[in-house]
């Protein structure tokens, strides 16, 4: 069996001791969707969160974990943030900006902490998976431990 990568969101979530499960599954260049990452881990698509970069127009940079079958409302998202007008950032901004690559960027351990908004419907979980900060690795988590260990808040951000 492959060894758990210990990728910086591992190892933070360790030395605060909170409890997670690491999920690793094969990666299909051609789908790092969340329903694959969903079908790979064998687990509902609805408990799949994925880590969204947008950027505000006067708020800057800010995070947006939502389900893997949804989709981001921007006018919510800017809401949620306090802004006006936001927008997805670019993929070749990923990685300089928060250190993870598409596929694999996780609301754990960015390169600066970001603002971090969770939608409403992890409350309603009690566990969810979020990326472990590389492809190929998930992180099964309790959603309020998660939430306050990034400082996150939680609101409706989808369409």
């Amino acid at each position: 069996m492959a060894k758990t990568p210990k990728t910086n969101a591992v190892r933070l979530l360790e030395a605060a001791k909170i409890p997670f499960t690491t999920h690793t599954y094969p990666v299909d260049e051609n789908h790092l969707d969340a329903q694959h990452v969903a079908d790979s881990v064998g687990e509902d698509i609805n408990r799949v969160f994925k880590t969204l970069v947008l950027r505000g127009e006067r708020t800057g940079l800010f995070v947006c974990v939502i389900p893997g079958n949804l989709e981001v409302d921007l006018k919510k998202a800017a809401h949620a943030a306090g802004d006006k007008k936001v927008e997805m950032i670019a993929m070749k901004e990923l990685l300089p900006s928060t250190g993870y690559i598409r596929g694999g960027c996780s609301p754990i351990g960015m390169k600066k902490p970001l603002p971090t908004f969770f939608h409403t419907t992890a409350n309603d979980l009690d566990r969810i998976f979020v990326s472990g900060g590389v492809r190929g690795l998930q992180i099964e988590i309790d959603p309020a431990l998660l939430i306050k260990f990034v400082g996150a808040t939680v609101a409706d951000l989808t369409k």
